[in-house]
């Protein structure tokens, strides 16, 4: 009895300290830094500076020590620890990394193990990153094409709201009999009007739609439609086919080169795959090759496989240089991708331009034509 007495004395003095507090506060920091997913940056350099260990022949715990000792992120610090924890539990470093999917891929862990299986660790490593940084690469070129147009679009829009609900308004209120004006004008006095009274309505449509067309597209049937039509846009389907293949092209041949069999390939790529046209395509090949139908004799005719690719891989699939040939397209497509997107860039600047023009072409003379027709019943007069 005594000594329950005594530890309730304890947690009282605990709680009068706040100790139970920053108990909870670091609960809470712990939850949140098991949630955070680390950034391509991080695994490149990760990767690079592994692979220099591991060809110094340091011990791969004896370098994710050296790796956790000058780290000071405490995503990455949590995550050195508990890579050093399971590897003095007799766990290799692939089988620890397929423990963190969100932040390793199955490409990437296979690739790893094969490494370990064969004694070629390092290679794999430097492969790995080479991979990693071109895909970053490419992924960022994306982004910043996509930045330009979306942020024209948001001030466009905020600067037509601005004049719609606060300088329109004003101007109108000196014509009297707002019948007699020009039809023009009168359309944009409506859509003035809209905007005073249903700007919340627009704005809280547009956030719903872009909330619905996120859940909407996470079911499976919906998504391969979303993706067959990202497939077909207009300006960005040239740019969508060749991302998809590049990637394609690239994480194949790493696996190809890492001695994983190409049934086992494809079917790692297809996890990963960024479409899912393109995922169920190349499940369809798997198949085949279980079949002993060759990939080219698949893909030939194939409208998401352009011909140049096909046959390049039924010249080299006989040759069995399947690996070689594949990261050569990889480069390839890269390449390619980086000339789309500056022409996506150039194409969209002029778009963008006229767009804003006629928008502030209609503003003006909805607000000009009117004011022009007073002065001249005043000349006359």
């Amino acid at each position: 009895m005594s000594e329950n007495l005594i530890i309730l004395d304890s947690w009282i003095e605990n709680q009068k300290e706040g100790k139970a507090f920053s108990f909870s506060l670091e609960s809470i920091n712990d939850w949140i830094i098991a949630r955070q997913r680390i950034s391509l940056n991080w695994k490149v350099m990760f990767f690079r500076l592994l692979s220099t260990m591991v060809n110094a022949w340091i011990s791969i715990l004896k370098a994710i020590s050296i790796l956790d000792k000058q780290e000071q992120n405490p995503i990455l610090k949590k995550l050195y620890s508990e890579i050093i924890h399971w590897i003095r539990s007799w766990k290799n470093l692939s089988t620890c990394l397929r423990d963190y999917d969100d932040n390793f891929t199955d490409s990437e862990c296979s690739i790893i193990e094969s490494g370990e299986k064969t004694w070629k660790l390092n290679s794999a490593l430097i492969q790995l990153a080479d991979q990693v940084e071109k895909i970053e690469n490419m992924t960022k070129k994306i982004k910043g094409a996509l930045i330009y147009p979306v942020a024209i679009i948001f001030v466009m829009f905020w600067a037509v709201s601005v004049l719609m609900t606060l300088v329109v308004p004003k101007i109108v209120e000196i014509f009297w009999d707002k019948s007699k004006l020009p039809p023009l004008t009168q359309i944009l006095i409506w859509t003035s009007d809209f905007f005073v009274n249903y700007l919340w309505l627009i704005i809280m449509f547009v956030i719903w739609f872009i909330i619905f067309i996120w859940f909407w597209k996470k079911t499976p049937y919906w998504k391969y439609k979303f993706d067959q039509f990202m497939l077909y846009i207009p300006i960005f389907w040239s740019m969508n086919r060749k991302v998809v293949l590049s990637k394609f092209a690239r994480v194949l041949s790493n696996l190809l080169w890492n001695w994983i069999s190409i049934v086992e390939s494809l079917r790692i790529v297809s996890d990963i795959a960024w479409n899912e046209v393109y995922r169920q395509r190349i499940m369809l090949l798997r198949e085949d090759i279980k079949k002993w139908i060759k990939i080219w004799e698949s893909l030939e005719d194939d409208a998401l496989f352009p011909d140049m690719l096909v046959q390049m891989i039924k010249v080299w699939e006989e040759t069995a240089k399947l690996d070689t040939i594949i990261i050569k397209i990889a480069d390839f497509y890269d390449d390619e991708v980086e000339t789309t997107i500056n022409n996506i860039q150039k194409l969209l600047e002029p778009i963008i331009i006229v767009t804003m023009a006629v928008v502030i072409w209609f503003i003006a003379i909805g607000i000009m034509q009117p004011i022009m027709n007073l002065s001249e019943i005043v000349s006359n007069n």
